[in-house]
């Protein structure tokens, strides 16, 4: 049995793929950011002392790590449109994203807060620090720094989970590369030229994640860490 491959027809596409890697750079940005902000709220709230806000959170987080993706990106989807909202599939897709990984987030850095030491507390409570000092300066950042590793992994899941929004006719690279194989008839060229392009795209965004740590995170630029 033998195949011959064919990659010409498919790379006479290269502007769509061109089109779909920026579209799905479009998504993974701003999801990143908003969903980070967000789990980082959540893991706030969680870890306070309003025993309904906690719980709130805490449903919350369970409720979206023990649901599929596709799943909650049909039901914002098709939700919002049954309730008369209309919004474009991009929008739905954005949000679904920023949903799923603010409840990721939040459990991430919630592991990182519980790791700060008690006596660090007391000690900035000690040098008349105010509460918004002791958790950006004490809480936030230390947590952050410890769990960086582990956020970047999470960030290029998620970049890797906008393929899931081609099921909504989200023009990223996954529908683009299920546009040309049904134009051109070769699926295994198309899908080889996309799982390339991913990896490239995982590549540079764990070489940009390594850099902003480094940046923000002097102490780890001095111990040499990467993330």
């Amino acid at each position: 049995m033998s195949y011959d491959f064919d990659f010409a027809s498919v790379l006479t596409a290269w502007p769509l793929f061109l089109e779909g890697a920026w579209l799905t750079i479009q998504l993974s940005f701003p999801a990143t950011v908003l969903g980070f902000a967000a789990g980082t709220l959540l893991a706030i709230g969680r870890r306070g002392q309003v025993v309904w806000v906690a719980r709130l959170c805490g449903a919350y987080v369970e409720v979206i790590r023990n649901t599929p993706l596709l799943v909650q990106v049909f039901l914002v989807f098709f939700g919002l449109a049954t309730l008369g909202w209309k919004v474009s599939a991009f929008a739905a897709a954005l949000v679904s994203l920023i949903i799923n990984v603010a409840a990721y987030s939040c459990e991430i850095m919630r592991a990182g807060m519980d790791s700060i030491h008690k006596g660090q507390l007391e000690a900035a409570e000690c040098l008349g620090l105010t509460q918004r000092q002791v958790y950006w300066h004490v809480i936030l950042r230390p947590a952050m720094e410890k769990v960086y590793p582990a956020l970047t992994s999470q960030f290029v899941l998620l970049m890797l989970a906008t393929s899931i929004t081609s099921q909504i006719s989200v023009e990223e690279l996954t529908a683009i590369a299920a546009r040309v194989q049904s134009e051109t008839f070769r699926p295994f060229e198309a899908y080889i030229l996309v799982a390339v392009a991913y990896l490239l795209l995982s590549l540079l965004m764990r070489a940009g994640l390594w850099a902003f740590g480094q940046i923000v995170f002097t102490r780890r630029r001095r111990l040499g860490a990467r993330a």
